[in-house]
């Protein structure tokens, strides 16, 4: 499909060089449009199926099939300026940097393999530091290799010359780190909520989750029904001058935060917020969970085994809500025989909603949000609560997470896979939220025993 452009469009900014030598002519096709040249210093000429090119026109769109990256490409090797492009004399030389491929030191001046976005491998090509305008890249790399270098020979000072398999390494990770940054963009896309995701690995060579679709809302499945709620509270204000109680009054329950929209309820006791048929604006104190995420937060890969996992960017104090379990809803019956697969998989991504009866489960496998990636403790600093919003029905709840105590910037999120609410209030006992084990079938000696890895003080060995 044809993508439109129009000359208000801004460029992206990237990484620059300026390559030292000129290359060799060479033809690259692109969805219909042709062009040869050669990198700077060469003579380009330009050839569009018999259609010229002509500076911008005020207020002017076309059809274009190539893209954004692809025409400043044809600017730069035609010799063309191009405002509308981002394309001027200052920067007509500048080749954008992909990555850094290698890198040697001669006679004190370093070198570095260039990779040139838009130009096969083969054009790659060597050149010095001075030439280089890519500050981020050049200290990611080094960064890189010095962390390699400790690892495999204990030292961080670069050889004069990368061996083969440690350049190999260094393409590889800037590779990932290139997949891991459009997947964040990807994520960043699709949220709805304000707080940021970041993605980073400084682990192993891991890219993204293949199977991941990432979502804001519950995705109900095939068969299952979510009853809108018919009516709403008639507040003036809901917090301190509640009509009938608001929301939860109406359904025999206590208000569940306070004016900083911290919880103030034990962990079991459902939490009633307003909803869409309510008078309240958005601004009611009883409405916390349904503004989403608020905090800028980071899914990373642990260094101790166990896989991904979610440290918050921020501090984020006690009692505050962190996010929603969200996923898949599906039948129990359909929950047992993923359960089965999972099992053998070693995977824990169930959900039962069982806050009156076990009928639903949440399943965050393929469909999830960024609790998708959140790791199992022993001692965990989240909290699950049941949450009624939109629908009422008590089989459907939602699942918010909040914070147990004050969590610090830089600190992982986890919760308790198999938590036990405190049996001794009436509501907690229909709120034990069996994560992971749905669709496990028979008595615990029959289920697979999946080891704990969380290494608290507190660790029960075996996650079930």
């Amino acid at each position: 499909m044809a993508e439109e452009f129009t000359v208000e469009d801004s460029p992206q900014r990237g990484e620059w060089g300026l390559p030292s030598r000129a290359g060799s002519l060479h033809v690259e096709e692109n969805r219909g449009v042709c062009f040869e040249g050669g990198l700077s210093g060469s003579k380009a000429a330009r050839k569009m199926d018999s259609t010229s090119v002509t500076g911008p026109v005020k207020g002017c769109s076309i059809c274009c099939k190539s893209s954004l990256h692809q025409l400043q490409d044809l600017c730069r090797l035609a010799k063309l300026s191009c405002p509308a492009l981002g394309v001027s004399k200052r920067n007509l030389y500048d080749f954008e940097v992909e990555y850094l491929c290698d890198y040697k030191k001669i006679s004190e001046q370093e070198y570095y393999l260039v990779k040139w976005r838009g130009y096969p491998d083969s054009e790659s090509t060597w050149e010095p530091r001075q030439n280089l305008k890519c500050v981020r890249l050049l200290k990611q790399f080094h960064k890189d290799l010095e962390r390699e270098l400790l690892r495999r020979h204990h030292r961080s000072k670069p050889p004069r010359h990368l061996d083969p398999n440690l350049s190999n390494y260094l393409v590889q990770k800037a590779k990932q780190r290139r997949a891991l940054k459009r997947w964040e963009q990807e994520l960043n896309a699709k949220r709805n909520h304000t707080g940021r995701i970041t993605v980073e690995n400084e682990v192993d060579l891991d890219g993204p989750p293949r199977a991941f679709v990432y979502i804001n809302e519950y995705r109900v499945g095939e068969g299952i029904t979510l009853n809108q709620v018919a009516v709403g509270c008639e507040c003036q204000d809901c917090l301190w001058a509640p009509a009938g109680g608001c929301c939860p009054g109406a359904s025999l329950h206590k208000f569940a935060y306070n004016d900083q929209g911290q919880v103030r309820l034990r962990a079991g006791q459902p939490i009633y917020e307003c909803n869409s048929r309510c008078h309240c604006g958005y601004d009611c104190p009883n409405r916390v969970v349904q503004k989403g995420i608020r905090y800028n937060l980071c899914i990373f890969r642990t260094d101790d085994g166990r896989g991904w996992g979610v440290r918050t960017l921020e501090k984020i104090r006690k009692n505050s809500f962190v996010m929603e379990y969200v996923g898949e809803i599906i039948t129990s019956e359909e929950a047992e025989r993923r359960g089965q697969i999972y099992d053998r998989q070693g995977a824990t991504y169930l959900f039962d909603l069982d806050y009156v009866e076990d009928v639903y489960t949440v399943d965050a496998a393929y469909y999830g949000n960024i609790s998708h990636f959140v790791n199992h403790s022993c001692d965990p600093n989240l909290q699950v609560y049941n949450v009624f919003i939109d629908n009422l029905d008590e089989r459907l709840p939602r699942i918010a997470f909040f914070a147990t105590k004050t969590i610090w910037a830089g600190e992982e999120l986890t919760f308790d896979y198999n938590m036990q609410v405190d049996p001794v209030d009436i509501e907690s006992t229909r709120m034990d939220s069996n994560f992971g084990l749905a669709g496990l079938p028979g008595s615990p000696k029959k289920r697979v025993r999946i080891e704990c890895k969380c290494g608290t003080q507190s660790c029960r060995k075996y996650l079930f």
